[in-house]
Formats: C-alpha cells, sequence, structure tokens
C-alpha cells in the first residue's frame, strides 16, 4: 500500500500527543466527561500510550497519545509511532505538543508505521488503518517520496534469495529506470571478462544466475553523483562455508544494492539538480566446481592483484572493480554502501551505520544531516597504520587479514585503494536489517544512511 497522507481537507480526529508532565494540565482544562474517561483510563503520556475520547453517542471525537519524556524519545526514532497502531481507524490531525523541529519526523515514522512486507502475505500490517492529515509547515511530498524509497529498501531486502537474485535486482532497477526516464547497460556473464570486471565475475560465476554489474544514469546538469552498492544477493560464504547459524540472514547481503536503490528513489523523485549513477555489481556467492578458491590471486579493473585468503570477504571484492570503474567518470561524490564486516556490528552495534571518509566536510554534513534526519550515522576512521595489514606480500593486496582486529578499517581501507585519489568519497558499512519491531520500523530489512546522505549532499555539493 502507498505510504502517504490523507488528503488535507479530510474530516479529521484532533490528535493532542501529550508528555506525562503534560496530561494533568490537559486533563484540568477538560470538560468533566472528558476528565472522567482520561482519569479512568489511566493514559499516562508514555510512550505507545493511545486513547481514543468518545462524544455523545460513544463515537471518538478526539484522541490522546502519548510522547514520553525526553529522556524516552532520545531511546525511539520515531516516539509518536509507537502509538499509531493503538488508535481506531480512521483520520487523525496533529493538534500539538510536537516540536517544529521534530514534526517531519514524526510524519516520516506515521507513514512508515504503516509499512508491511505483504509480498507473501497480502493485507499484513501492523497499523490498523490510522491516516495521518499533514501538519501545516511540513513539506509533505518530501517525507512521502522518503517513506516510499524506505518501503523499496526494506521490501527488496526482505525478498528471500530465491526471489530476489541478481536477475532480479536488475528487474527492479529497469523499473526504476522507466518511472524515472533514466539509462541502464548491465554487462552479464562472459561480458564481465571481456569488459574488464574480473572480480566481480570471479565472486559470482558459481552462482545459479549469471553474475553482473548494473549501470543506471539519470539527469543532465549538475555535480556527478555515484552511488556503489554491495549486491551479493545471498552469501554461503563460498568454498570457506558459512555456518549455518551466520548463513540465516544472508539473503540480507544485497542491502548495500537496495540502500542505494532506495535512495537514488528519492533523489530522482525529489528532482535534484544532480547527474546520478547507480552500479551494482550483482552475485550470489555460491558453492561450485568453478567457486573461486582460497590462495586464488585475482586482478582486478585496476590492475591490483588480490590474494583470496577467505571467500568469505567477497563483497568488497566486487565492490572493487566498481568502484574503480566509478572514478573513471570522475564523480563529484562517490558513495559505496555495504552490508560488508561483521566487525562494524561490534564497533556501533546495528542500530547505526558508521561511515568512512577522509574529508572532514563531507563528515560534518553526514553527522548533522543524519541528526536532523532520525538515520544515525557514525564516523569511523581510515587509519593509515593499517595499510599494511591488507598487504600480504605475494599480491598487492589481501581481502581478508589475519588476527581478528580492526576488521571494518581494514575492510574500507581495502576498497579506499580502488578509488582515485582526490575523490570525494564516503564508505557505508551498513546492517540493514531491524532485528525486533521498533516504531516506524518494522522487523526485517532496513534503510540505513540514505536520509542521513540526501540531507549531507544539499550542503557538500551546494545544490
Amino acid at each position: 500500500m502507498p505510504l502517504s497522507f490523507a488528503p488535507a481537507s479530510s474530516e479529521a480526529w484532533p490528535l493532542h500527543v501529550l508528555s506525562p508532565d503534560q496530561v494533568d494540565v490537559w486533563i484540568a482544562q477538560a470538560d468533566d466527561d472528558t476528565r472522567n474517561w482520561v482519569e479512568a483510563s489511566g493514559f499516562d503520556g508514555t510512550i505507545g500510550a493511545a486513547l481514543m475520547i468518545p462524544g455523545p453517542g460513544g463515537a471518538p471525537r478526539a484522541a490522546l497519545a502519548g510522547y514520553g519524556t525526553p529522556r524516552d524519545r532520545a531511546r525511539v526514532r520515531f516516539p509518536l509511532a509507537a502509538a499509531v497502531p493503538r488508535l481506531a481507524p480512521g483520520i487523525y490531525s496533529i493538534a500539538g505538543g510536537i516540536d517544529d523541529d521534530a514534526l517531519a519526523n514524526e510524519c516520516l515514522g506515521w507513514l512508515l508505521s504503516s509499512y508491511a512486507f505483504t509480498r507473501y502475505r497480502p493485507g499484513a500490517s501492523e497499523n490498523a488503518g490510522a491516516d495521518l492529515v499533514p501538519p501545516e509547515g511540513v513539506d509533505t511530498a518530501r517525507i512521502e517520496i522518503l517513506a516510499e524509497a524506505e518501503a523499496l529498501t526494506r521490501d527488496l531486502i526482505n525478498a528471500p534469495a530465491a526471489d530476489m537474485g541478481p536477475a532480479a535486482l536488475e528487474t527492479a532497477s529497469r523499473a526504476m529506470q522507466e518511472t524515472f526516464g533514466a539509462t541502464l547497460e548491465v554487462t552479464i556473464g562472459e561480458a564481465l571478462i571481456q569488459n574488464n570486471f574480473p572480480m566481480i565475475h570471479a565472486v559470482g560465476r558459481a552462482g545459479p544466475q549469471a553474475p553482473r554489474l548494473i549501470d543506471m544514469r539519470w539527469g543532465d546538469t549538475g555535480p556527478l553523483v555515484t552511488l556503489v552498492g554491495k549486491g551479493v544477493c545471498f552469501d554461503t560464504g563460498g568454498l570457506n562455508l558459512k555456518p549455518g547459524s551466520s548463513m540465516g540472514l544472508m539473503k540480507k547481503d544485497m542491502g548495500g544494492a537496495a540502500n542505494v536503490l532506495g535512495l537514488a528513489q528519492a533523489i530522482m523523485a525529489l528532482e535534484l539538480p544532480v547527474r546520478l549513477r547507480v552500479l551494482i555489481p550483482a552475485v550470489e556467492n555460491s558453492v561450485s566446481s568453478n567457486s573461486f578458491r582460497p590462495q586464488d590471486i585475482l586482478t582486478s579493473r585496476k590492475g591490483l592483484t588480490v590474494e583470496i585468503n577467505n571467500t568469505d570477504a567477497e563483497g568488497r571484492l566486487v565492490l572493487a572493480d566498481a568502484l574503480a570503474y566509478a572514478c573513471e567518470d570522475k564523480p563529484d561524490m562517490l558513495i559505496s554502501m555495504a552490508t560488508l564486516t561483521g566487525a562494524a556490528r561490534v564497533a556501533v552495534g546495528p542500530d547505526i551505520a558508521p561511515f568512512f571518509t577522509d574529508d572532514d566536510g563531507v563528515a560534518i554534513a553526514l553527522e548533522t544531516a543524519a541528526r536532523a534526519s532520525a538515520d544515525p550515522v557514525w564516523r569511523l576512521p581510515f587509519h593509515d597504520p593499517y595499510e599494511a595489514l591488507i598487504e600480504p606480500g605475494i599480491a598487492d593486496l589481501d581481502n581478508a587479514p589475519s588476527g581478528g582486529m580492526a576488521g571494518a578499517i581494514t575492510a574500507a581501507l581495502f576498497l579506499r585503494r580502488f578509488v582515485e585519489p582526490g575523490t570525494r568519497y564516503a564508505h557505508f558499512d551498513i546492517y540493514g536489517w531491524q532485528q525486533s519491531a521498533a516504531p516506524g520500523r518494522s522487523k526485517g530489512g532496513l534503510g540505513q544512511g540514505p536520509r542521513a546522505i540526501l540531507g549531507a549532499l544539499d550542503v557538500v555539493l551546494k545544490l
């Protein structure tokens, strides 16, 4: 279902959003029937609390939603969304209680509370049908675009690998191309070798579907923004086979591709004045007689040789060829997104998108935009002294350094070797998954970083 607001002209119940310290004040100003009803209900203003207020005859005439304390709100991405599933089906209009600087994010959270992955269970939704009339002063179109972009990302990640292989990622890209009038080129199978994408081919050649590089372009003027997303549609680990406990969520290993496609959709729908390019190396890291092997040495598009010390460190290999290709076009901003390392999860947990950049201006813009858009990010360092860890001696680079330390940083340093010096570059090592349902965030696939990136582009590229 579309994630959209109710028409502004709709008859709506007023929704009073109250913190715990505001409940008694609000009750004191209410009529006797309302006061008695609210007091009897035990409504206390905590996050997730909701109460319908009846009018004559018992039909609802207003509603209350708990907003919690500032400390409570700091722990929840979209506090208002916690109350939405507890509201009766109908149309609501926020009657106060939310600061202006939080209003847009709370509206986004409301729309996202309607998201459900219904491909295999039509009609499933946590939202019982509570719709919102957009408050005055918010950019309604932008919020709806952001919600739809997030829904696309979630849908792509949530789909199982049997239905979201390299060919399906291509199909999703073609649908976007047609919607927005973009152009699309896809290099498939042996053509990857012929066109000098050897590492994408090596990683994906054992898969049941041919590996491919998806290359989408949109826009004729403005700075060139290139997004590179890891599209490993399922990761068995290859010959360094993952244990079953580690393979259970590997349908989400194309989360980088899903995030850049969601971000690309938002950029195009918002008609940002940029030239956009999206590169997705789409592969499945499978086990077969032609799987690439530990101790193989691959020669990359850039000419750097890579010793394979673990076939389960495959994402950086496909990204490396795509990053080298992206740099041949001299982008003004280059961003890679990938579900790349468990070490990033150890460092910052599943809720934060860590990123790497050498550009302090980009870092400040991302951090500022992240706070404003409820899309938390955290900068990790391209720590140059660790460069030696990715240099095995027998080849230029090692795809999986031993030692078990600084895994997110060494992976980022590996990728940076394929980016031309002087290129404005940021790499995101995301998780792309919500482990349990939270307000506005259903369990499953998740966008991490796109809203922060959108906000930062305005500043970095002076759009």
